[in-house]
């Protein structure tokens, strides 16, 4: 038996994830309009490939960048383009991003480019990470980095864990694909295993997850019967049910016992960390050269009627979702896209399904109310549950005060807001809402010094070039004055004789005149 280790703090919360949590994965209705953003992934934002009016297939490339940290976005049916510009995306300030709408036109017809591999246990490691890379696949775990710059690591790997771990309450996606495309998945792995070469690889999966645990096993060993796969270094190993036991740096310190620095990867300690939807998606990449274009969903909450895991087409408005899922008069309640714990409230139902998209929680809004925050009594709970070994009162009083030095002071750029100090915190003051508020503070107030570095550095660069051009004035003025000197100096002394005859004429004719007066004076006499 593998030996796991216990990351600090964390909590046990109720599962209410049976109403979804089944094996069934329902698809949904082509949406009559597709929208989709240019930035999906952690990283640089896409440009477009496409122009309005042009028709487009299922799969094909409509967007893509040259950065190494992006992931391009493709055609999820086909249709029309109909426009390119500004809509809301799922965040909860209600911002608006450039996106590709697509008018559907419900014959969901592939893109003639997009074929199967006949030989994928034939591709090299860089045809693999080529494939993974042109698919657009980011982690669906709710990260969305993109997948293909954590396959190229700049050391060696000794763990890969694929996470099965869904630790956040109401969220089943990851455990209805375990139960249902079993095989996939560790063919997947496969696939994985051989552009990391690791020494070992783990699938991680909350041990309240049975089913998903068998699933996987089964499948395991049938491959490895059928003599697809040696099994000596592939493991499915249930851990215990804490959250966030599914926060990479947590799910690290369980299954190795190591600790990922302070702003450090985890590849910085031989691991890389993938979601099983990830190494899902990758396979189908490879094996059948499909792009990431769906994802399944999870659509649940107390507002809603038929409680499920879906398969949508990436760029399906969330109303769609919605209606499939008989959620009805849904307006009126909040919309929170990922868990009650770590999730953010969606602006409206009109937002699109993206890659990070993993649940569409429904709760009446009025849950909220009548929630009384006293002062806080300095109890220290905070401070056991928090997984990061941070002191959340101090970044709260802190965080009040807007005290920016003192948040750095406390690492607050550590906190994962999972949430368990809100939680356990007796006074029901929302602790993660101060968090958030001041990351935001702090990373406006960064991006005005910086603005302001940038005035300096112009004045400075600007006073350099003033002082500059001056001093190059005053030297060629004196260079021109030198010069002068020079010329003058160097005149021939038949010119200075010349010049001495041309001084005394005036004299002559001057004593000249002197002696006419004196003549004529005489005359007179």
């Amino acid at each position: 038996m593998r030996k796991l280790w216990r990351f600090t703090g964390g909590i046990k919360l109720k599962g209410f994830n049976k109403p979804s949590n089944t094996s069934s994965i329902h698809q949904i209705p082509i949406p009559e309009k597709l929208i989709l953003p240019l930035r999906q992934h952690i990283g640089e934002a896409t440009e477009p490939l496409i122009s309005i009016g042009q028709r487009v297939f299922k799969g094909e490339l409509l967007a893509s960048s040259t950065s190494f940290i992006s992931a391009p976005v493709h055609a999820s049916s086909s249709g029309t383009i109909v426009d390119i510009g500004k809509y809301s995306i799922p965040h909860q300030s209600g911002i608006s991003e450039t996106c590709i709408v697509i008018e559907t036109d419900g014959l969901d017809e592939w893109d003639s480019n997009i074929t199967a591999n006949i030989h994928p246990e034939k591709l090299s490691r860089e045809n693999l990470h080529t494939i993974v890379k042109s698919a657009g696949i980011v982690g669906l775990g709710g990260a969305a980095f993109p997948s293909a710059a954590k396959l190229k690591p700049t050391r060696k790997i000794n763990s890969l864990i694929i996470n099965g771990v869904e630790c956040e309450p109401y969220i089943s996606c990851d455990d209805a694909l375990m139960q249902s495309r079993p095989d996939e998945i560790i063919r997947g792995v496969i696939l994985l295993q051989r552009m990391l070469e690791p020494n070992e690889c783990i699938i991680a999966i909350e041990d309240n997850k049975p089913k998903a645990i068998d699933s996987l096993r089964t499948a395991l060993e049938k491959l490895a019967n059928a003599g697809v796969l040696d099994t000596t270094n592939i493991s499915v190993i249930p851990i215990p049910t804490i959250f966030p036991a599914g926060s990479e740096k947590q799910l690290v310190k369980v299954l190795t016992g190591k600790e990922i620095p302070q702003h450090g990867l985890p590849y910085e300690v031989g691991v890389v960390c993938l979601n099983v939807g990830t190494t899902s998606a990758i396979y189908d990449a490879v094996y059948h050269g499909q792009p990431l274009i769906s994802r399944v969903v999870t659509v649940t909450g107390s507002e809603v009627n038929q409680p499920d895991n879906y398969n949508v087409l990436l760029g399906t408005p969330v109303v769609n979702l919605l209606n499939a899922a008989g959620s009805i008069g849904f307006s009126k309640y909040k919309l929170i896209m990922g868990g009650p714990m770590m999730g953010m409230n969606l602006p409206n139902s009109d937002v699109p399904v993206v890659k990070a998209t993993n649940c569409i929680l429904v709760e009446k809004a009025e849950q909220e109310k009548g929630t009384k925050v006293m002062p806080c009594i300095r109890c220290g709970t905070c401070t056991t549950v928090c997984p990061m070994k941070l002191l959340p009162q101090q970044l709260y009083w802190h965080a009040k005060s807007k005290n920016l030095e003192k948040l750095d002071h406390f690492n607050l750029s550590d906190c994962i807001e999972c949430g368990c100090c809100a939680v356990v915190c007796p006074s029901k003051i929302p602790l993660v809402h101060y968090f958030r508020y001041a990351k935001s503070e702090k990373k406006e107030h960064e991006i005005k010094l910086k603005i302001a570095d940038q005035s300096r550095i112009r004045s400075l660069v600007r006073e350099s070039r003033l002082e500059k051009s001056k001093r190059e004035q005053e030297e060629r003025k004196a260079k021109r004055k030198a010069e002068r000197k020079k010329k003058k100096a160097s005149i021939p002394k038949k010119d200075k004789a010349i010049e001495g005859q041309s001084t005394s004429v005036p004299e002559k004719i001057e004593d000249k005149g002197v002696k006419t007066k004196k003549v004529a004076k005489i005359a007179k006499g």
